[in-house]
């Protein structure tokens, strides 16, 4: 099969390979891959940037996302069936969608929306769990409350201001002067124009901030918060208490503290929470995803689809921060190749 894989960190691209179908476990589904989807995260691992907390054996087939149909599976699930349109933003431990088959665990998969077609459900797994177990789990969002979400016209953005304001929340962003009129219409309640207005001078007595900008921003979203209001970030620090939760070396876990003890002392300081949030994998949450996409609450937004063979442009293309919604990348059809275990 075709895959887009790397060969060592680096800023170098990667590049199409023949890759050995995948292996399928027991407990895996092998998919087609239809669509895949390109995350700043993609570029961030192609550059060795997660590679003490995610060490991936090289080369690396890279890619976070898929939508496809269900070729086999393993022998103890019981879930799906050949032919299903599924779903998902694979284990990080087994990423690699850019590629023609993967093999995916049974949990990690749900089936695609129905009202949603192949290139639309695979921008979504990556960034709308990341706004779900931002804004759900780690924030519990409550009606009423009010939620700063940085940079709305962005992957996450986009999708967390539709799911914040279906939870009721009255919902701040930023973007670009271009795209102020867009982001209003995705549900923002204020739209600040970053080119025009900072907005820790603007926005006060918040109870969530959701971060994905850097430690500049980090630390002015600590300004607009409300005593005992939550400050998320999903670009980091990491915390000691993420690498507990990953099982990392204790060493790693000293690393961390260390990186992240500033931030975290000054919420301290104001009576506040910091919390790092790296999505983790889920099916089942997945499944109340798709329930939102398919009562029109969750709206997929892609800025640009590029073909197969032009992954690299498209990494190269969401590196430079620009893309409004997701960029996708659609696969041609691959040949079964291979079978499920047992």
């Amino acid at each position: 099969m075709k895959a887009f894989s790397i060969e060592r960190y680096g800023k170098q691209p990667g590049r199409l390979i023949e890759a050995p179908a995948p292996v399928v476990g027991e407990h895996d589904v092998l998919v087609q891959v239809r669509a895949s989807s390109v995350n700043v995260l993609d570029a961030k691992i192609a550059k060795g940037e997660f590679k003490l907390i995610l060490p991936y054996a090289l080369p690396l087939t890279l890619g976070n996302d898929l939508a496809g149909v269900v070729l086999s599976v393993g022998a103890a699930v019981r879930r799906f069936k050949p032919g299903d349109e599924v779903y998902a933003r694979p284990p990080q431990q087994r990423i690699g969608t850019f590629a023609e088959l993967i093999a995916v665990h049974e949990d990690a998969l749900a089936r695609k929306p129905a009202n949603i077609n192949m290139e639309q459900a695979a921008s979504l797994p990556l960034v709308a769990l990341t706004a779900w177990q931002a804004l759900v789990e780690t924030a519990k969002l409550k009606k009423g409350q009010k939620v700063f979400i940085h940079a709305g016209s962005g992957g996450v953005g986009s999708i967390a201001i539709q799911l914040a304001k279906h939870l009721g929340a009255f919902v701040a962003t930023t973007t670009s002067t271009a795209n102020v009129e867009w982001v209003k219409a995705l549900g923002a309640d204020v739209v600040i124009d970053y080119k025009q207005q900072a907005f820790e001078a603007v926005l006060r007595d918040y109870d969530v901030v959701l971060n994905s900008l850097g430690a500049e921003a980090l630390a002015k979203s600590l300004k607009i918060l409300k005593p005992g209001g939550q400050l998320i970030s999903i670009s980091g620090p990491p915390t000691p208490a993420f690498a507990r939760a990953q099982n990392l070396p204790w060493v790693l876990g000293l690393v961390m503290g260390v990186l992240s003890s500033g931030i975290r002392r000054r919420a301290r300081k104001q009576g506040v929470s910091y919390e790092f949030v790296f999505m983790r994998a889920s099916g089942a949450q997945l499944d109340e995803i798709t329930t939102l996409v398919e009562s029109g609450i969750i709206q997929p937004v892609i800025d640009r689809t590029f073909p197969f063979e032009s992954t690299a442009a498209a990494l190269d293309y969401v590196e430079q921060g620009r893309a409004k919604g997701k960029v996708v990348i659609t696969m041609g059809t691959a040949p079964p190749g291979a079978h499920p275990a047992g």
